[in-house]
């Protein structure tokens, strides 16, 4: 679709880049780049000049900067994936508004000037680590840069890794007008805060879905280009949801360093609750702590709310299995993805419902007849806020379910499809209120009312 620029459009694209200015100065924060001429996505050029530093200050800055050129240097020094938007499109961005802060950055949401949306982060100016670091050293521009190290971090790391469980980089300005290492801005895909609460109300094949998405994530992070990472600060505000799919999106306190030892008592893997001996490989690494940290921190925060409840019963010690194995570390990541690969299968399949009575005969079909939009009575959890809608292999397993609800009289099977490719089936207590549809089939029970008058 062609855009035209109008110069009414123009002025509003400037009045969105000063509204961001001003919007962000007014909380205290790094102003973000207004655009210099020319792209965005080359990295820093020469050195940053030298400032009179403290020499903790000045440690800590050489320490974040060694990181930064070792990462960059990674991957067998091949060409950085850097995304196509540069500091002219960060300069037209309108429709500015800052979704949140934290110790070291601040987020905004910015509309394109070609259509869609992007996540804006920079450094937080008056975030808890420059603040701190400013009570150490007294030495604001330093700390500003310090805090600055993180996010060209991320930005080198989201250059690298590649994989549908990471956010992806759109881009980045880098502007020069001021000491290019703090006036960046990363110009990320947008996405919506992971809210457990909401997670929990939802049906079990979508919470299912989260828990394979980290799973398959965790499996790449294990075995990434760049070695074995490990997200330090892994909490649920971590990631976010794009189009109904879990990403991470912060990777500044992610690692590629696995703990060094001498022997074995070195390598004692710590939680709150519990602690995991590990053994010192020959070359002087904790072994797999990487991994293992990151599959733990799955199973605290993710599998154990989010798998069992719900779920299919044949399912139920497979999933016992999962939360039993991750719990205790039993398994690896790759023991993890092959089991929640063969759940999938199963449950995908129908194999699950293996000897089972049947129970459709129970059921006369009625063709070429459907139901209206909507639902006379609710059940948990529901794909419709408004019916009894929930997923099902066959009409045989609907069956079973409609058996089960003590209020059903029958059900439909519609063209819904879920992301397993499994269809929605919609339960009714009351079947009066049928409509034609030469595509549909509705299923009565044989002892209801409604049945014997058809």
């Amino acid at each position: 679709m062609t855009v035209a620029v109008t110069g009414e459009m123009r002025r509003g694209a400037r009045l969105g880049a000063v509204v961001l200015l001003a919007l962000l100065l007014a909380l205290a924060l790094l102003a973000l780049p207004a655009g210099r001429r020319g792209g965005g996505g080359e990295q820093p050029g020469s050195p940053p000049p030298p400032l009179q530093l403290p020499p903790g200050l000045r440690e800590e800055l050489w320490q974040r900067r060694r990181d930064l050129q070792r990462l960059a240097a990674a991957a067998g020094g091949g060409e950085a994936l850097s995304g196509g938007l540069s500091c002219g499109d960060l300069s037209l961005a309108t429709e500015v508004s800052v979704l949140g802060w934290g110790f070291t950055k601040v987020v905004a949401r910015a509309a394109l000037a070609g259509g869609g949306a992007v996540a804006l982060k920079s450094v937080h100016g008056a975030g808890r680590e420059v603040r701190q670091c400013v009570q150490r050293y007294g030495a604001p521009a330093g700390c500003r840069r310090l805090a600055a190290y993180k996010l060209l971090k991320e930005v080198t790391l989201l250059q690298r890794l590649q994989h549908p469980g990471i956010v992806q980089l759109h881009g980045q300005c880098y502007d020069n007008s001021r000491d290019p290492e703090v006036g960046v801005t990363a110009m990320l895909e947008l996405g919506s805060p992971l809210e457990m609460i909401q997670l929990l109300q939802t049906p079990w094949e979508e919470r299912f879905k989260i828990c394979l998405s980290l799973v398959k994530l965790l499996f790449y992070l294990a075995h990434s280009p760049l070695g074995s990472i490990v997200l330090l600060d892994f909490q649920p505000r971590q990631f976010v949801m794009v189009d109904g799919n879990l990403k991470v999106t912060d990777l500044d306190d992610a690692s590629t360093e696995e703990l060094s030892c001498k022997e074995d008592n070195d390598c004692t893997l710590d939680f709150p609750m519990k602690s995991f001996p590990l053994k010192c490989s020959a070359v002087g690494k904790c072994e797999g702590i990487n991994e293992k940290k990151n599959l733990f921190n799955a199973y605290r925060y993710f599998f154990t709310y989010l798998l069992p409840y719900s779920a299919p019963p044949a399912l139920q010690p497979f999933l016992s299995d999962i939360l039993n194995a991750t719990g205790d570390l039993r398994y690896g990541i790759n023991e993890t993805l092959k089991v929640f690969e063969k759940v999938l299968h199963l449950y995908k399949s129908g194999l699950y419902l293996q000897k089972r009575p049947l129970l459709l005969k129970d059921y006369i079909s009625v063709k070429g007849f459907g139901i209206m939009k909507g639902g006379d009575y609710k059940c948990w959890p529901s794909y419709s806020y408004l019916g009894c809608l929930l997923s099902v292999h066959s009409a045989e397993e609907a069956a079973a379910i409609c058996n089960s609800q003590s209020q059903c009289q029958g059900f439909i099977i519609t063209q819904q499809r879920t992301w397993t490719g499994r269809p929605l089936a919609s339960f009714q207590s009351n079947l009066t209120n049928l409509i034609p549809d030469a595509n549909a089939v509705v299923y009565i029970k044989r002892s209801s009312s409604s049945g014997e008058r058809l």
